[in-house]
């Protein structure tokens, strides 16, 4: 998968993130999509670093998609920790 794919992974990665966690978050749409690209390798990496399990390169394998969707999700979480009360 190409970086063009990796970077569609990461939009609709940081979307679904954004649904599961609801809330008001800066950025908009840039940020979503850098919150989801990053959270796709990190999710990436985490899953070949400790469940050795290593991401395929195929962009409707699921297991990729839970890897970049868990990413995003934990980049969200400690972006909100972070940045969150900043912003009122």
């Amino acid at each position: 998968m190409g970086i063009i794919g990796w970077i569609i992974l990461g939009l609709f990665a940081g979307a679904i993130a954004k649904v599961l966690l609801p809330g008001r978050d800066p950025g908009g749409l840039i940020g979503t999509t850098l919150i989801g690209v990053a959270g796709a390798f990190v999710g990436g990496w985490l899953s070949s670093r400790f469940l050795d399990r290593p991401v395929e390169n195929h962009f409707f394998d699921l297991y990729t998609w839970g890897a970049a969707i868990g990413g995003s999700l934990v980049l969200l979480v400690a972006y909100r920790l972070l940045f969150g009360n900043s912003r009122n």
